[in-house]
């Protein structure tokens, strides 16, 4: 079995365009950035979804093509918001939202994912139609809290980042699979990152 795996591991590598290899390189780039609250997060962000626009549509996955185009309208967004707007102040600075806040849109969410799997399901052909469109709604929500740099967006990824490790595997995306694991090393390693800066912050102004 392990033989197998490592087999078919193997043959996705070698068979992986440098145009795809790219923009893995690049989405990685932006998770440690990002654990920086570097700017140029957006900019790796941007040009790794450009490139998965290109590739999406050339395989015919036209939703995963909109939710690429979508996530480069997020970057330009959160450069913005970096840049001049109400997250432009280092994320120990940012007024974290309450938990009845996030229970809210999480029951909401819930509620809008639910109904588009419905319909999926009802219309279309989709495969794991229910984790997909859960993951989706909830990339896109979580993509939305890091534009405003609030913690919680970590936790969030956490939860989906995990799911996509299953749902690739299971789907025999073996190298996509093993990417959403290097994704899961990096939202700890950005919590950790956050909470640090966090920390050491405080105790600066409390000495102040």
């Amino acid at each position: 079995m392990m033989a197998a795996l490592l087999s078919d591991l193997m043959q996705q590598i070698a068979a992986t365009s440098w145009l795809e290899w790219s923009a893995v390189v690049l989405a990685i780039a932006y998770l440690v950035l990002a654990a920086h609250q570097s700017l140029w997060c957006w900019y790796a962000a941007a040009i790794s979804c450009t490139i998965y626009t290109y590739l999406m549509f050339t395989a015919q996955l036209y939703m995963e093509t909109l939710l690429q185009i979508f996530y480069i309208v997020m970057a330009a967004y959160g450069y913005w918001q970096w840049r001049y707007g109400k997250a432009q102040k280092d994320a120990t600075q940012v007024r974290e939202l309450s938990w009845f806040w996030h229970l809210r849109w999480i029951v909401a969410l819930t509620l809008i994912a639910a109904g588009i799997a419905l319909a999926m399901q009802h219309y279309t052909d989709a495969d794991a139609v229910w984790l997909d469109t859960y993951t989706t709604v909830f990339s896109l929500f979580a993509t939305w809290l890091l534009t405003r740099k609030q913690f919680a967006n970590w936790w969030y990824w956490l939860v989906i980042d995990a799911v996509y490790v299953y749902l690739y595997s299971s789907k025999g995306f073996v190298i996509t699979g093993a990417l959403f694991f290097v994704y899961l090393i990096l939202v700890f390693y950005a919590m950790w990152q956050w909470q640090t800066t966090r920390t050491e912050q405080q105790q600066c102004s409390s000495s102040g």
